[in-house]
């Protein structure tokens, strides 16, 4: 183990999504983590979102080790329980009263370990109407305001592949819990609950949605914003190969630049804080991008001042310069994966292991 929090220990109750990416990005910065997975799966491999799969290792279950239990064994929970006693943090992420049914809920194990941060990972939260509901990441984003602010105005809000919601709102959010439980226990010498909602964390996500619709800049209505697709200076745009790029010319003279890389001299592109102008100057904008390729606007504008990418598919992202240069991605039998982030200077992370077969360390823990 290597990086900032190898002293960390850390037990993960086997789930899918949220509280799994928790994990990772603890296991990804050092942290021992130990994952309990279902006896019945011993041996096996693991997918996402917790599908067992053949010859594939999971990118979420990277980085740590795995026994497999029968939680419901008296002889496994007290082997559990043992492991409890020397841990840090626990991640689960089952339903509200589940952890408690199985004798494992907060005041059993916070009386024997008092240190214990207990992680709690649910879509609802621990209470409120909903919290025995089902759910999944479409379900808390939409009632946390964030879906309704992302696609365009004809087609409808999309949902962004879980990551505001079950990755941003819930692992990460987790995660960042936990470490500030861990870091106030090292202080105060007693652990407490962690209750991370998915519903809560993507909510948080809209602060700066939330600050803009204070001031009066922001519009319950996509694609009428600065930042939702509403202006020609920050969108994506289709090229004549039928790719795509992004612009985010928000500043006066990136924009001022933007116009000069492409030769734009039509006055009515002066007007560029007048949400009137913004629906004919985006279909002129439009035309200019669709009339070259991809390529030809990456060597006009990338690595200037325009504030430009290309949009790339996440296989095409690993292979651009700048993420080889930086090893923003790698590839692990046979699948290409994020590496590691944040960056340290002095406690750097190394390359994650791959997922474990399930109960691989039973006889290395047990």
């Amino acid at each position: 183990m290597t990086g900032p929090l190898k002293s960390l220990k850390v037990i993960e109750f086997g789930g899918i999504g949220p509280g799994p990416f928790c994990a990772m990005m603890l296991a990804d910065m050092g942290a021992d983590v130990i994952r309990l997975d279902r006896k019945s799966d011993k041996g096996r491999d693991r997918g996402s979102p917790g599908f067992l799969t053949a010859g594939r290792r999971s990118v979420l279950h990277r980085g740590r080790r795995s026994i497999a239990v029968d939680l419901k064994s008296p002889v496994d929970r007290d082997k559990v329980l043992a492991l409890l006693d020397g841990a840090d943090a626990l991640i689960e992420g089952y339903r509200p009263g589940v952890m408690e049914r199985l004798g494992l809920g907060p005041d059993v194990l916070l009386a024997r370990n008092p240190r214990l941060v207990y992680g709690r990972m649910t879509g609802w939260g621990q209470d409120g109407p909903l919290a025995q509901a089902a759910g999944h990441d479409i379900n808390y984003i939409a009632l946390s305001g964030a879906l309704s602010t992302i696609g365009r105005k004809a087609g409808g809000p999309i949902a962004p592949a879980a990551m505001v919601g079950d990755l941003g709102g819930g692992g990460m959010m987790l995660a960042f819990g936990i470490m500030c439980g861990v870091f106030e226990a090292r202080n105060s010498g007693r652990g407490q609950v962690v209750d991370a909602a998915v519903l809560d964390g993507a909510a948080l996500l809209t602060s700066i949605v939330c600050e803009l619709r204070g001031i009066g800049h922001w519009k319950d209505e996509r694609e009428s914003n600065l930042l939702d697709g509403g202006s020609h200076f920050y969108d994506t745009y289709e090229c004549a190969d039928g790719q795509w790029i992004s612009i985010g010319a928000l500043e006066p003279q990136f924009y001022a630049l933007l116009l000069e890389k492409l030769q734009i001299e039509d006055p009515e592109f002066q007007r560029q804080r007048d949400p009137a102008a913004w629906a004919s100057l985006k279909a002129k904008m439009a035309a200019v991008f669709r009339s070259q390729p991809s390529a030809h606007w990456c060597a006009l504008l990338e690595n200037t001042d325009v504030c430009f990418a290309p949009v790339l598919s996440t296989g095409e992202a690993a292979r651009h310069p700048h993420n080889a240069a930086r090893a923003t991605f790698f590839e692990s039998q046979g699948v290409v994966q994020p590496s590691p982030a944040p960056r340290f200077s002095r406690t750097p992370a190394r390359r994650p292991l791959p997922a474990p077969y399930i109960g691989e360390h039973d006889d290395e823990l047990l």
